[in-house]
């Protein structure tokens, strides 16, 4: 029987050179606003950084710049962040970078009208769980790449600094006030990042199919992101400056962000959050790439009908196959995809991950974001986790 909600108040302006619009939108009420960039000077060497301040200067908007946020970021660079935003009046966030930057420019938001540090407010593991009196300050999501669909979620992900905690921050006031997704502000990146980036979003839309939140209208966005990142991800990677692939993949990164919210994500992000938490420079998007067929092989005997339909959906013909066979078609389909995206390449090992470090892993996937567990179509014992992580990092 159907039960569900839909509630996604993010106003989504998609398409290439909408980040004009910035300069005639209505925006959220105030003259001060912080942008939140990474620290790598990749917005200021692009000149998106110039050409932000001067669209919000059309409207008499001031800005201050905060440039120290790091890939995985963490809960030093929020708390600073937040009290510059206090101690400054800043009415609003405008989040210029990828989803780390626009993870951390959520809770930036919420502790800018909140009293206290980030993890405070964190709900699980060594978090203080507090619940926020006031509601984050509006925010403007400008993404800079395509992957994490976090312009159309609440969701903000943050590590403990000096800890291996990775956690999710969120609430419905961290959904961002407006998400500009323009694919031109997307060429600019490496071909390696469109593929760790990419992966991420294929894999936001596969979790959110199996969940068991799923839903009707999660389920046509999943499929239709599965679609499309499955055909689009070699083309953007291998033509960065084709502005259809690069608009294909922007969507597919949007709609995966909004199956995040309509649906959920499952313990594969359970699993690969502990790993970023442990190796702090390993890239998301390698981490579930690595991951994926040690842990998808595991629940298909829960629900062979949905892989099927995810292998349709890559462009499968699974009729061909024998009726006990074609769930695992997916499993094919993963591994040709990677192949093609240059993941067979890569190794987890290269970033620091050993086998020793697996007992401790499983620990701190269980502990962290073990609630994903709940949304997972299959039950899992521990020596389940110690294999998925355990083959991942072989290889």
């Amino acid at each position: 029987m159907l039960n569900f909600q839909i509630f996604i108040p993010t106003r989504i302006v998609f398409g290439p050179g909408k980040l004009t619009e910035l300069g005639t939108m209505s925006l959220p009420k105030g003259k001060k606003a912080m942008i939140v960039i990474d620290k790598s000077g990749a917005m200021i060497e692009h000149g998106y950084l110039d050409k932000v301040q001067a669209l919000l200067a059309k409207q008499e908007i001031s800005t201050v710049v905060f440039d120290k946020i790091s890939p995985n970021p963490n809960s030093d660079q929020v708390d600073e962040a937040a009290k510059t935003a206090r101690e400054k009046g800043i009415d609003f966030i405008v989040a210029l970078g990828g989803g780390s930057t626009i993870d951390a420019a959520k809770a930036i938001a919420l502790l800018t009208t909140n009293a206290g540090k980030c993890w405070d407010y964190m709900q699980s593991g060594s978090g203080g769980g507090v619940n926020p009196e006031n509601p984050a300050a509006p925010l403007i999501a400008i993404p800079t790449t395509s992957g994490t669909g976090t312009e159309a979620d609440q969701w903000a992900m943050i590590s403990k600094s000096e800890g291996t905690e990775k956690i999710s921050l969120g609430n419905d006031s961290t959904f961002p006030a407006v998400s500009i997704v323009d694919p031109e502000l997307v060429v600019s990146v490496s071909p390696r990042m469109t593929a760790y980036n990419g992966i991420n979003a294929f894999f936001h839309a596969v979790e959110a199919f199996l969940s068991t939140q799923h839903q009707p209208m999660s389920d046509m966005l999943a499929l239709e992101a599965v679609h499309l990142s499955s055909h689009y991800l070699p083309m953007a990677i291998a033509e960065g400056e084709n502005i259809e692939g690069r608009t294909v993949m922007a969507w597919s990164s949007t709609a995966g962000g909004m199956c995040e919210t309509l649906s959920s994500c499952i313990s594969l992000h359970a699993f690969q959050h502990a790993l970023s938490a442990k190796y702090p420079e390993l890239p998301h998007g390698l981490g579930l790439a690595k991951l994926s067929v040690p842990y998808f092989k595991r629940l298909i005997p829960e629900s062979p009908e949905r892989f099927e339909d995810l292998a349709m959906a890559m462009g499968y013909d699974t009729q061909q196959f024998d009726e006990n066979m074609r769930a695992t078609v997916f499993l094919e389909g993963i591994r040709a995809l990677l192949e093609r995206t240059g993941f067979d390449d890569e190794s987890l090992r290269n970033y620091g991950a050993k086998e020793e470090d697996v007992a401790e892993l499983v620990d701190m996937t269980e502990k962290t974001m073990g609630r994903l567990f709940e949304r997972t179509p299959a039950k899992m014992e521990r020596e389940d986790l110690e294999c998925i992580i355990s083959e991942a990092i072989a290889g």
